[in-house]
Formats: structure tokens, sequence, C-alpha cells
């Protein structure tokens, strides 16, 4: 009796815990988590654009005068006179300084009286010729008297001649000495001061530098020398010149000289552009920065810079299909042209790519489209300050 008693109490603890097992599992089937799906990330999105836009090379160069010139004195003596500033607008023929005149002035005076005096022979020695000449019996006269009179008016001529160049270089040297800009330009600074003496064509007076146009130099490496051939072969290249405090205001010029050679050391080449400068913006020495065009590419594929991104295999872009998924899309990428960049392989105009959220956007996943942070009458509009 007391066996099966015992039998039965095995058989119904068995069968409690088996129907607490079914219990149990049961309990966790049903509070298992049901897969959640990731909602769309927000992002802002921009259409590709087509538009034809420059290739260029972007160099540093460093404005150049188109013509400096070393004033120099051309006859000796005192500085008397200084006829301009420092500094100043010089023109073409303008006084800049006076030197003693004085002795010059004397020269040209004892060489016009020269000439008087080789005239005044020249017309004796012909009074006399003539006499001998128009003796009628030549007998009367012998033929080295002839000769005589004859040669005396020959070097009576020469003297005249002689005593005229003398003049002309007596008068030459005081105009010298008012010396006188050879060119239109900005004067520098006087290297001489009143009441010096200069000696002729020793030191410098003064440089003037001649400031429109100006030019602007810059080098190309060899590698880049052939497509700059090429292109010039085509016709005159243009150039952009900006300053390096104002990126935006290019001042546009031509490409107007390029070197006959590749310098040994730096294997680059010279180029010179000639650019305006009526209103002096550009000074000679200073640096700038030059964008030579060398041609234009017809429909390129532009988006905004930020829209790319790189990866280990390269660049790429979000593209945002019509349902609303973004797929991963490799590209080439080209140029900077402002804001934007060329995408030269990998993307057609009128695509559109993800601008912002790039972080929150997987390969295939779906994405919001939001305004732009900012535009009028949107959601996204800081009202405010705070977003």
């Amino acid at each position: 009796m007391i066996h099966d008693q015992r039998l039965i109490s095995r058989s119904l603890r068995a069968l409690g815990l088996a129907c607490l097992s079914t219990l149990v599992f049961a309990g966790c089937e049903e509070k298992a988590p049901a897969a959640v799906e990731r909602p769309p990330a927000p992002v802002s999105v921009v259409a590709a654009v087509a538009q034809d836009v420059p290739i260029y090379l972007d160099e540093i160069g460093r404005s150049v005068a188109r013509e400096v010139v070393s004033v120099q004195p051309q006859v000796s003596g005192r500085i008397t006179k200084i006829h301009f500033a420092d500094g100043a607008d010089v023109k073409t023929g303008d006084a800049l300084f006076t030197i003693d005149q004085r002795p010059y002035q004397a020269q040209l005076d004892a060489a016009e009286a020269n000439l008087a005096q080789a005239k005044a022979a020249l017309d004796l020695a012909k009074i006399q010729f003539a006499r001998v000449e128009s003796v009628v019996d030549k007998r009367a006269i012998s033929r080295q008297d002839y000769d005589a009179r004859k040669n005396a008016v020959e070097v009576a001529e020469a003297q005249v001649k002689q005593n005229q160049a003398a003049v002309e270089t007596a008068r030459l040297n005081l105009e010298y000495c008012t010396i006188r800009s050879p060119i239109d330009g900005r004067a520098g600074q006087r290297l001489e001061d009143l009441g010096n003496v200069v000696t002729a064509n020793n030191g410098s007076l003064l440089v003037i530098q001649r400031l429109d146009p100006i030019y602007a130099d810059f080098t190309v490496t060899e590698n880049n020398l052939t497509a700059v051939q090429r292109n010039m072969a085509r016709g005159t290249l243009r150039v952009e010149v900006r300053l390096p405090d104002e990126p935006d205001k290019p001042r546009d010029g031509k490409l107007t000289f390029l070197d006959n050679s590749v310098q040994d050391v730096t294997g680059t080449v010279k180029l010179r552009a000639t650019i305006p400068n009526g209103d002096r913006r550009f000074w000679p020495g200073r640096f700038v920065k030059i964008r030579l065009v060398l041609s234009t590419l017809q429909g390129a594929v532009l988006v905004p810079a930020a829209a790319s991104q790189m990866s280990a295999k390269g660049p790429f872009v979000y593209v945002v299909k019509e349902d609303s998924s973004a797929e991963l899309r490799p590209v080439t990428l080209g140029q900077r042209q402002g804001d934007l960049v060329v995408i030269d392989q990998g993307l057609k105009s009128g695509e559109r790519v993800v601008m912002n959220g790039q972080l929150g956007v997987t390969p295939g996943g779906k994405v919001r489209i939001e305004e732009p942070r900012g535009s009028g009458g949107s959601p996204a509009t800081n009202t405010g300050g705070k977003s």
C-alpha cells in the first residue's frame, strides 16, 4: 500500500514539472519582441545640374610693373630744383629734376660764337675763290694758287659743320639739365636731394613704374605645359587674377607670355598675364592668386561639394530613388567650381543626391526629405535662435 502511494506521488510530481515547463516555454514565446523597422533618416537633397564650366589651373603669382625706369642724370652738376613729390603720378615729359644750367648755357654760347666765326671764314674763303675763278686769262694765276683757294673753301665748310655739331651737343646738354619723365607711371622715393651734385650716367635719381596695365607673373609645372601649349594654339587664354584678401573679386586678363624654356632646378616654366589696373588695385611685388582658364567643359554634371563623401574605396554620393530609398553611388570627382564640384562619372543631371544628413543614411535604407534649414516657410526655419 505504502509502495503504491509512493509511485503515485512521483507520477504527480513529474506531471507537475512537465506542466510547469510547458507554461514557462509558452510564456517565453509570448514575450519575444517583434522585429523593429528603422525609421527613415531625415535628409536634405539637391538635384544634380548640368552646365558649362571652365577647366583651369590655379597658381600663385606676383604682380609686376609693366615698365620700370631708373632715371639717371645725363650731365653732371648740382640739383637746383625738384619738380615732383615722392609717390606722385607723372606723365611722359613732366619735369622731375633740374641741374644747374649755367655752365651748359655758357658752353652753348661759346659753341654758337665759334659757329658764327666759322661761317664768316667760309664766306671770306668763298669770295677769294670766286675772284680767282673769275679771272679771264688763266695764265694770270698759277694752278697752285687756284687749288689753295679752292681748298680753303672746303676747309671752311668742314669747320662750319664741326661747329654746328658742337652747338647741337651744347644745346642737348643744356636740355639734359632738365630731367623729364620718360613714361607715364608712379614715382617712387627720390634717391637724391636738392643741392646734391650728381655725375653723368652714374647712379639713379628715381625709379618710375608703369602700373596700368600691370603684369601677373606665375609658373606652371612641366607636366601642365603640354595642356597650356595645346590650348594656346587655339587662341589667347583667359586669366582670372585675385588678391588674397579679395577672393570674390577676380580681375580678367589675358595670357601674353610663355617662356622659351623649363627651369632646370624647379621643373617649372614662367608665364605672364596682362590685366587692366586703372584703379591701382594691384601693386607691384604683391602676391596674387591666378586661375589660368584652359578650356570649357560642355554639359558638366555638378553637385554641391558637401554632397560627396569619402570611403575606403573612394568618393561616393547617396542618390535618393523614386521609392525614397538611398543608393550608395561611387563617383569620380572633377574640379571644384566654387561651392560645387564636377562629377566626371557616376551621376546624371537631375538625379537627387543627399546634401545633409549622410551619417544617418544606410545603403538601401529609407530617407525622409526635409527642407534645408533656414528656408522660408519650412518647419526647419530657425525662429527664436533655437532649433
